[in-house]
């Protein structure tokens, strides 16, 4: 059975570190679109901002609101 929802390579540990990265330098609260911005200007993978641009539209208090939509979605634990 294949998870079409999901690539493989989002639980490889650079890509979390990579989203770790992004969380880190946002200044929160944020938006959706702010984030997928802030991924863009970190220069970071097209996965990541795909996980990113996932996320639903609405505003994140801080990088824990975010780690936890993104760990209930299937995406990596940050």
């Amino acid at each position: 059975m294949t998870d079409t929802h999901a690539s493989h390579s989002l639980n490889d540990e650079p890509i979390d570190d990579e989203i770790a990265q992004v969380l880190r330098a946002i200044k929160y609260p944020a938006n959706k679109d702010a984030i997928v911005d802030a991924a863009r200007d970190a220069g970071v993978s097209n996965d990541v901002i795909t996980v990113f641009d996932a996320l639903p539209e609405q505003d994140y208090a801080d990088a824990d609101s975010v780690e936890q939509l993104l760990g209930a979605n299937g995406g990596p634990g940050v």
